[in-house]
């Protein structure tokens, strides 16, 4: 046996579909490989049981890819690639099963009792057979895990030892020709048992077995008989036997061993009824000692040495009381080092109402069923841990609106002027905001409609559409509290027709704002990930026109600031055009949650950016890791298929492989393809390391 012999065959790739439809259609035969190659000491009805678990979870997650170079295909590998894999799947667990238990070892998932299916009050186990399967159901149980997978490799699914031996070794076999060998010296042992199919001499050079090519197995077409060319004396007739025997093959087939026919019978009754009486009394037992531990006494009770609730704590006591809220001066923030929301004044012509801000900190502390509460994620929504600042307190529209700012929350309080029902109480995360960040808050929405309460340092608000890049902002005019007139919000509309944004000047130059359906606006950024810049230049605004709409996939995450970047361009074939690749990044006050889009900008500067790529918590395009490798399936206007890729400055080439085989010196890449066609794309940059796609 060359080495070569033992490379397992290729059956990839394989789709889920794929796999799952052969799973189906051969679900009985499965089962029953997996029943004949797991351990008998397990006893009938935990093998039925494990049986069915493993082919279940035979089932592939994903796709599963193909070798990277495909090996010349032989006779014997034609078999349907969906039923090879899960098949070999099961046969890997099979011999998992079979593994002893270690005492320092993690056992594996396929030694452990099964989950699912799970049988309560019933015992099952296939039908009794004859004199016949006993003798086999008593060689299997002798023979070693691998040694049972080759005798039902040989018998049940008619192979070759060549192929059994690679079948072995692809689901993870320690030693296949061991395997071989112990079937054989049981055989020897004892010529009596059956023999799972008559014996083939080894293949030499480039034949193929001749078990392979005389038996038909599932996935292929039965061969014809083959005739003997040399004429010869008819054969001598047999001797006579006790009586019928039956091949190996006949009895793996049989009832005995088929998983799929059972029969039911009932458990232990009397111990059943013990431990159902055991479990009755650990339940109240338990449900007593929870009782008596819950009783006031001399130890600790369940909030320790606490007090009880809404006692009168002196902590507490200030943190509620309207009197001791802290309220900034008008003249503090332009002295101020920083600006953040720790130096804006307090505002609004209701910051003197006592009753309203008892209302509101109350309701903060405690609020009750019919409040309307939301938060951020990631934002904590207990009560003030001391007295909080006030920021603005006043009539908008038809609510009185209260905002408070602990360092680390902005609080909204909102009631309605008439009536005392539909309060709201929502909460965002500020914690390190700073300048731009800290330059407007949202004080209502209504009609779908928002309004902005702006810093003290801002001079002047405008609104920008970012679908129409050429068209000037026009002015917002505000009041004298900073309270800014109502303007059409993004995050209430249906369609996304256009994307207002509040554009602020501060003396330093314009700032960006988007409304993503929170309190804070998010700030909205252009450039590579060290030189970020306000997004208020013409090449961002242009690039942002055709990208807004996406910001519809992070409304009410926790956002903090959108960056996007054009990180590459691309000539596209046949004379297409040039086309641009964009990468947007939103991060999240919370740190996690980081969404990151790849986007593919066509020639045309009025069609909408496709997307190419997406991911979750990824480094890509950040400041941890500024690089980023996306592609897309292109149609060019001939009809003809490209598959495009491209990535950051860093990148020296790009290669592509699957569906599509091509490579390209420099950071973008077009190489013909079919349509659907599927590829993976890896790049070299220019240090040598590799780098996958985004995905």
């Amino acid at each position: 046996m060359s080495t070569q012999d033992l490379v397992p065959s290729p059956v990839g790739p394989v789709d889920v579909e794929q796999a799952e439809a052969a799973l189906v259609e051969r679900y009985p035969r499965l089962v029953r490989i997996a029943y004949l190659v797991l351990p008998p000491t397990m006893g009938r009805n935990r093998r039925v049981l494990t049986a069915h678990a493993l082919v279940q979870r035979a089932l592939p997650r994903r796709r599963v890819p193909g070798p990277a170079v495909p090996e010349p295909r032989r006779p014997e590998d034609a078999v349907d690639p969906g039923y090879a894999y899960v098949r070999g799947e099961v046969l890997r667990q099979a011999l998992a099963a079979g593994l002893p238990l270690r005492r320092l070892a993690v056992p594996r998932r396929a030694q452990l009792p099964p989950l699912l299916p799970q049988v309560w009050g019933l015992r099952l186990f296939p039908r009794a057979g004859g004199a016949d399967e006993l003798a086999l159901d008593q060689l299997l149980s002798r023979l070693s895990g691998p040694a049972r997978a080759a005798y039902v490799l040989r018998g049940l699914e008619r192979q070759g030892d060549a192929e059994v031996l690679r079948v072995l070794a692809a689901a993870g076999a320690p030693d296949p020709e061991s395997a071989l060998a112990e079937l054989a010296a049981l055989e020897d042992e004892e010529p009596d048992l059956p023999a799972p199919a008559p014996a083939a001499p080894a293949p030499r050079g480039g034949e193929r077995p001749e078990r392979v090519a005389e038996q038909a197995g599932p996935g292929r077409a039965p061969a014809a008989p083959a005739s003997s060319a040399v004429p010869g004396p008819p054969p001598a007739p047999a001797a006579p036997s006790a009586g019928p025997r039956l091949s190996g093959a006949s009895l793996l087939e049989s009832a005995e061993f088929d998983p799929c026919t059972l029969q039911a019978r009932p458990g232990d009754l009397l111990r059943r009824r013990q431990h159902g009486r055991a479990v009755l009394v650990g339940v109240v037992a338990l449900l007593v000692c929870g009782a008596l531990l819950g009783l006031p006494g001399d130890g600790w009770g369940r909030n320790g040495a606490a007090a009880p609730s809404y006692a009168r704590n002196p902590a507490a006591e200030a943190a509620l009381d309207p009197a001791k809220v802290k309220r900034v001066a008008a003249a503090v923030w332009p002295g101020a080092v920083r600006r953040d929301f720790s130096v804006w004044p307090a505002r609004g012509e209701l910051a003197g109402d006592a009753p309203l801000l008892r209302r509101a900190l109350a309701v903060w502390a405690r609020p009750g069923g019919a409040v309307e509460s939301s938060a951020t994620p990631g934002t904590p929504v207990g009560p003030p841990m001391g007295p909080p600042q006030l920021l603005f307190a006043g009539r908008v529209d038809a609510a009185r609106v209260v905002l408070f700012h602990d360092g680390l929350r902005i609080v909204r309080y909102a009631e309605p002027v008439e009536g005392s029902a539909g309060a709201a109480l929502d909460f965002a995360r500020t914690d390190g905001a700073e300048g731009p960040e800290a330059a407007a808050v949202v004080v209502t929405r209504a009609a779908g409609n928002v309004r902005y309460l702006t810093a003290p340092w801002v001079t002047g608000t405008s609104v920008r559409d970012l679908l129409m890049p050429g068209k000037e902002p026009w002015t917002l005019g505000r009041d004298a509290r900073g309270v800014t007139d109502a303007v059409p919000s993004p995050a209430l509309a249906k369609e996304c027709a256009r994307w207002n944004t509040l554009q602020v000047a501060d003396g330093s130059g314009g700032r960006l704002l988007g409304d993503l359906g929170e309190l804070l606006p998010a700030r909205l950024l252009w450039g590579p990930p060290d030189r970020p810049v306000d997004a208020t230049g013409r090449e961002a605004r242009e690039s942002w026109s055709r990208t807004a709409c996406r910001l519809t996939t992070v409304l009410g995450q926790g956002v903090r600031s959108v960056r996007s970047w054009r990180f590459a361009r691309q000539t596209l074939p046949e004379g297409a055009g040039r086309a641009a690749w964009v990468c947007t990044r939103a991060e999240t006050w919370r740190g996690t949650g980081t969404r990151v889009l790849a986007q593919f900008l066509p020639p045309d500067r009025k069609a909408p950016a496709a997307l190419a790529a997406r991911a979750q918590d990824a480094p890509a395009c950040g400041v941890r890791e500024p690089r980023v490798l996306a592609g897309a399936l292109w149609q060019a206007p001939g009809g003809g298929w490209y598959v495009l890729a491209a990535g950051g400055p860093d990148v020296a080439s790009v290669e592509v492989k699957g569906g599509v085989a091509a490579r390209a010196e420099g950071p973008v890449l077009a190489a013909k393809a079919s349509a659907g066609a599927r590829a993976e794309l890896t790049a070299t940059l220019k240090d040598g390391r590799r780098m996958p796609a985004l995905r």
